[in-house]
Formats: structure tokens, C-alpha cells, sequence
């Protein structure tokens, strides 16, 4: 191991010293590998890190490990010359690991649907599909300004976004699904914590008394029938997330965004 890692050192250095094309990108996230695919770049992938089901173009692509379990040496025996890497894929040491052996990193962790959109073209450009990153860019942002103007209410929806539930977590109003409930004229009622997500009580959410709670699986939601006193109760709008997607920042998002906005659209 110590040699192929010595070989995987020698030979990135001469790589983060060369200004030749990108032809050979690892994915350590599956946000990054759909972004890979939306911009027509799939040819440019030698790996990828798995994290759930993968798209079908992506099947056949050699695994690097799964989520918060990178194999280094699998990664590095693929030679690439750009990794993109979303921080919290990995752990700390490995990432500094990944600095130490020169490789050219390309950090991607958007708070915000226009950070988002600003990674198409950023990470097009860096792989030689400026054009196509630029396209996405564009109407990715126009549709959102689309569906913002629809979906605009006079006094913004409270809603409850439940990840877990024992313990209670939530998303803090820095983390990307926050702006996608503004979109839609909504609110994170726990808007003003910056942890990406935060951990929560019962006694917190009754006392911010959402008028809709939204999770991830249908069954996170019966325990909250309990509580008849919540707005969201006595109106019957505990929902499921009506697409996993919204929680994975690519330009797939954008559908997710929409089947979000329709269904917060029908809150009393």
C-alpha cells in the first residue's frame, strides 16, 4: 500500500503542477456526480463515492467507497486530476490526506440555491464544458425567479422540516432546503440556527407551532398526532418530502423544488 501511495504522491504532484485539460474527475458525492451528468460530462468520470442508488449512466464506474468512507487507495490508483469534493462526505483527516498528496480539489457546499446555481458554471468551466455550465446556470435561475413569483405568499408559510427523529433534527436556516422553502413562500421555523442540522426539542417546535411539518418518511410524521394543539395537526398537514431530491443540490433540484411549492401550495 505504501508504495502505490508514494507512486499516487509523485505521480498528483506532477498533476496540480500541470495546466493540461481535465480528463479524469472523481465524484465524492452523488449531488456532485449528477452534476457531472447534467453537464454532459460522464466521460470525464473514473470514479465516483456511493451514497444509495446510483443514476443508471453512472453503474458501470468504479466505486471509491461509500459515504464518510473514502478508500484512499482506491481512489488514488484512478489517477485523477480533479476531485470534487462536498466537505462533509469525508472525514476531516482525509481531506487534509487528499491535500497533503497535491491532488486539486474542487470544494462544493452551496447554502443557497444561487450558490448552487453558480456551481454549473463554475465546475463547467474548471472541466471544459463552459458552455453547458453556463446554460444550466441560466435556467436554473430563471425557473426558480419562475416559480418564486408563482408561489409567493403575502405571509410566508411556517413549516417544520424534520431529517430525524430520535433524537428530534431539523435544518438549520444556512442549509440549502431552507432557501428552497422560501421559494415556495414558506419559512424553516428554526431559521435562525446555523448549524446545517441542528438538533431540536418537542417543547421547541410546539412553541414555534408550524402549520406544516414536512419528513423525509411518512411514518416520522404520526408521532406528532399526539400534539392536536399544533397548527399543522388540527389542519392535517403533516407531509412526507414529495421528493428525496430536494435534498441533493444539482440541477435535478430544480423538479423537487416544484413538487414542493405545489404541495405547500394546498396548506390552509
Amino acid at each position: 500500500m505504501r508504495g502505490v501511495l508514494l507512486a499516487g504522491l509523485l505521480l498528483l504532484s506532477g498533476l496540480a503542477g500541470s495546466v493540461a485539460a481535465v480528463e479524469r474527475v472523481v465524484s465524492l458525492a452523488p449531488s456532485l456526480s449528477e452534476i457531472m451528468l447534467e453537464l454532459d460530462a460522464v466521460d470525464l468520470l473514473v470514479g465516483v463515492l456511493d451514497s444509495g442508488e446510483r443514476p443508471a449512466a453512472l453503474a458501470h464506474l468504479p466505486s471509491v467507497g461509500r459515504y464518510r468512507q473514502l478508500e484512499l487507495e482506491t481512489l488514488i490508483s484512478l489517477q485523477p486530476d480533479l476531485v470534487l469534493l462536498w466537505p462533509d462526505s469525508i472525514s476531516a483527516a482525509q481531506q487534509r490526506q487528499l491535500r497533503q498528496f497535491g491532488m486539486a480539489l474542487h470544494i462544493v457546499e452551496p447554502r443557497n440555491l444561487a450558490q448552487l446555481a453558480e456551481q454549473f458554471d463554475e465546475i463547467g468551466t474548471r472541466i471544459g464544458r463552459a458552455e453547458r455550465g453556463h446554460q444550466l446556470q441560466q435556467r436554473f435561475s430563471a425557473q426558480l425567479d419562475v416559480l418564486r413569483a408563482r408561489y409567493r405568499r403575502e405571509r410566508p408559510l411556517r413549516v417544520f422540516y424534520q431529517i430525524w427523529d430520535v433524537p428530534l433534527y431539523t435544518l438549520g436556516g444556512q442549509q440549502i432546503v431552507s432557501d428552497a422553502l422560501r421559494v415556495c413562500g414558506a419559512e424553516n421555523v428554526f431559521a435562525e440556527l446555523d448549524l446545517p442540522a441542528p438538533q431540536v426539542s418537542v417543547e421547541a417546535v410546539l412553541q414555534r407551532d408550524p402549520e406544516v411539518i414536512l419528513a423525509s418518511r411518512a411514518a416520522q410524521l404520526n408521532a406528532w398526532r399526539i400534539w392536536p394543539q399544533l397548527t399543522a395537526v388540527a389542519r392535517q398537514q403533516l407531509w412526507k418530502v414529495p421528493d428525496n431530491g430536494l435534498e441533493r443540490p444539482s440541477f435535478q433540484m430544480l423538479g423537487a423544488i416544484e413538487l414542493l411549492c405545489q404541495q405547500l401550495a394546498k396548506a390552509r
